[in-house]
């Protein structure tokens, strides 16, 4: 499963929804729907448009977790 970092990566770089919005020129309520949802079905347009805005590789907004929930219990055990 592929989860979404736009929220995290445009947080750390000191950007607010809308200044997101309006530098990438995508819709609010994509851009909500994404912050709301890490795990929500994007296109690679859009997300290609996110990386630009934020100055980052496409790579440094997704990543690779697992399906099952045990197998991320496993991967991030509890402190």
């Amino acid at each position: 499963m592929i989860r979404l970092k736009v929220k995290e990566v445009a947080t750390a770089k000191g950007f607010g929804q809308g200044k997101l919005m309006r530098r990438a020129d995508i819709d609010v309520k994509t851009l909500q729907r994404i912050y709301r949802n890490p795990y929500a079905e994007i296109s690679t347009f859009t997300l290609d448009k996110l990386a630009l805005a934020l100055n980052v590789d496409v790579r440094e907004l997704i990543e690779s977790v697992p399906d099952d929930p045990q197998e991320q219990a496993v991967l991030q055990p509890e402190e």
